[in-house]
């Protein structure tokens, strides 16, 4: 039978070798609006390794639109001989290429546009918290043309398409939205109104580049913002642009930047979204495509074999292995990498205006510089240590050309991965830990299991390199009563290798404790499948199953010493995680030091007054410290060797993989 996922498709006349649609992404490696070599050879690698679409952007309209120095433009005649460098290099490695277009509305920010005021539907604050100043008819009109001239340069560039984004609670959306849009006039009021800007927009791309050009829409499948369209209105708008004849293919988005609704974090369950691309396929007849969350082939493949798509949108997927399609098209999917939604290194850099890298792919964002030459001399490396920093610096060495042992003195590869994935919805931290332990054994990386290294053995085997990445452990603070049985440290609970009472103080508010603090949360709870079996048999009423499923058996309170819980989380994701812990109910104590752990309970002060917390368990999660004891024997007896991860600094798996493999690479 053929794989639905490698069958060609028609986008007006354009064909499409397979159904892999990397989407645009913000990838902060621009210099001011111009592509950069850094950008051609990003996305050169992608469509080398066998995408069938690649859509770069978004990229502004006009001055006002929105954009940042380090995204590009499509705004200025200029930047088309950068972006027909794109297009070339991407047509050169066989997959076909588009550019999105965009205004942000209420989400610019004065400060990239040199000090002018945001221009919305009305004047509604979006994600810079300023407020716009409300579109008049002749800003209307011009906005409308820039869209369609910005589309003509597109097409000059010599890009296969054009893709207008009407999605993510940008200007299009905010037309559309009653969120956003407080008009009067013939732009606001009824949905009919509110459609019009989005419908005269297409009409004006169509005319500008003309019948044969295919021309891409993402919109909305929910905005899944309070007072916000529904999935049925968002529907009637996709029915609408299809019958004007606008459009050629949609591309479903998941909700508005602002909606509370996680939509790219490991919480959200693979492909979870594609039912709001069949609600939309289900009613016109272009090519529809979905997206979020689509990080394997097998997924890709039953969304598509189930008709709920006709292709698949895969970006951070890319970033993480540009050669997932090849791979999956061979045969060797096993090989794969697969993206684990953690947003380290992809949408956490963007808020710091930094290029997009990728905790699971080292060479991500850095394709111009991060070859790995192969050694003038191969050398007996011994990697110490089989946590992700370890890895990563035992497969860069061995990629150098290096005779590389790593060993691990515990029976499975991946370290603090295991405790990272214990939580609810961050299973996928293990899937990287399998990943990279994969990697070894497809590049021939001798791993030796159960086995703790000391002087003796390392004086039997002679390395030349040694890389010590023998991780941290867990710091344990001096609280009177730290040693009392009813104590316990986060990792063991993590683990299951300690129960907990009913009763439960955590200590310390950072990534550690929250995770621990959900993950026992849980306990108790409905399963997924126990909420759909009780919801199609109508057992119980969708309130008493929200409850079911977010208040479990134990009672939970997370101690934090400073004013603010999770500042070692990621922007992207430690909003989501604040939010689960209200809705499980964890009470969350900040300003409070711990005094005394007794047999009742812990004594706390906070806010200058002291308090008796009476619970059965207190958990430890006050950090970790590196892991010095081999360092410090090696260093006493004169033998060199190299720091990599938590031993040499705590920080996130991001840090630890990309440390290994600098490392390794330089060996």
């Amino acid at each position: 039978m053929r794989d639905p996922l490698f069958q060609p498709i028609k986008i007006n006349n354009l064909e499409v070798k397979n159904r892999i649609y990397m989407p645009a992404m913000h990838l902060g490696m621009a210099d001011s609006y111009a592509v950069t070599d850094k950008l051609v050879d990003f996305y050169a690698e992608r469509a080398r390794g066998g995408a069938g679409m690649i859509t770069i952007g978004f990229a502004c309209v006009n001055n006002v639109g929105g954009g940042i120095w380090n995204l590009i433009g499509a705004h200025r005649d200029d930047l088309v001989p950068g972006l027909s460098r794109i297009a070339e290099s991407i047509k050169a490695e066989g997959a076909c290429c588009a550019v999105q277009i965009n205004h942000a509305g209420a989400n610019a920010f004065s400060a990239f546009m040199d000090g002018k005021q945001p221009v919305a539907p009305s004047d509604v604050p979006g994600m810079s918290r300023e407020t716009p100043r409300s579109m008049t008819s002749h800003d209307i009109r011009q906005t409308i043309d820039d869209f369609a001239q910005a589309a003509l340069r597109v097409k000059k560039a010599g890009f296969d398409a054009v893709e207008v984004i009407g999605a993510g609670g940008y200007l299009i959306s905010q037309f559309l939205s009653l969120v956003t849009n407080k008009r009067d006039d013939e732009y606001g009021g009824s949905l009919e109104n509110r459609m019009r800007f989005g419908l005269e927009v297409m009409q004006a791309v169509r005319q500008a580049v003309k019948e044969d050009f295919p021309i891409i829409v993402r919109i909305n499948g929910n905005e899944f913002m309070p007072g916000g369209l529904n999935r049925k209105d968002l529907q009637t708008f996709a029915r609408q642009l299809v019958e004007v004849g606008t459009v050629d293919a949609i591309n479903v988005n998941v909700g508005w930047h602002q909606a509370r609704v996680p939509q790219i974090t490991s919480s959200v369950p693979r492909g979870m979204y594609a039912y709001l691309a069949k609600g939309i396929k289900q009613l016109v007849d272009v090519p529809v495509i979905a997206s979020h969350r689509i990080n394997d082939p097998i997924t890709a493949r039953e969304l598509l074999a189930d008709g709920l798509c006709d292709m698949t949108a895969m970006g951070r997927g890319l970033i993480a292995d540009p050669y997932f399609p090849e791979k999956a098209r061979t045969g060797n999917e096993q090989n794969i990498v697969h993206c684990i939604a953690c947003a380290q290194g992809c949408f956490d850099a963007l808020f710091r205006l930094a290029p997009v890298e990728c905790l699971c792919n080292p060479k991500a964002g850095h394709e111009c510089d991060r070859h790995i030459e192969k050694a003038d001399q191969p050398k007996k490396v011994m990697v110490i240590g089989g946590g992700p920093a370890g890895m990563s610096a035992a497969l860069a060495a061995k990629e150098r050309g290096h005779n590389v042992t790593l060993y691990e003195k515990y029976g499975r590869l991946g370290g603090q991965l295991f405790l990272a994935s214990a939580p609810p919805g961050r299973q996928e931290f293990a899937e990287l830990a399998n990943d990279l332990a994969n990697q070894l054994i497809v590049n021939n990386v001798k791993v030796v299991l159960n086995k703790e290294v000391n002087l003796q053995l390392i004086e039997n085997e002679k390395p030349e390199t040694i890389i010590l990445a023998n991780g941290a452990r867990s710091l344990t603070p001096g609280i009177p009563g730290v040693d009392r049985p009813n104590v316990v440290q986060a990792w063991d609970v993590l683990q299951g290798s300690v129960f907990t009472g009913q009763r439960i103080a955590v200590i310390g508010g950072g990534a550690v404790g929250i995770e621990t603090a959900l993950f026992l949360a849980e306990k108790g709870t409905l399963s997924p499948e126990s909420v759909k079996f009780l919801l199609v048999n109508k057992a119980e009423t969708p309130e008493d199953l929200y409850q079911l499923s977010t208040r479990g058996t134990k009672d939970i309170v997370l101690l934090e010493m400073l004013d603010r819980i999770g500042q070692d989380i990621g922007k992207s994701t430690r909003w989501g995680m604040i939010q689960d812990l209200e809705r499980y109910g964890v009470s969350v104590q900040i300003n409070s030091k711990a005094l005394e752990i007794t047999d009742e309970g812990i004594r706390v002060v906070s806010d200058s007054i002291e308090k008796l917390i009476p619970v059965d368990t207190v958990v430890l999660a006050a950090g970790a410290i590196p892991d010095t004891v081999l360092g410090q024997a090696l260093k006493e007896k004169g033998i060199d060797f190299t720091l990599v991860g938590d031993v040499r600094k705590i920080g996130q798996a991001f840090d630890a993989v990309h440390d290994g493999f600098n490392v390794g690479r330089t060996v």
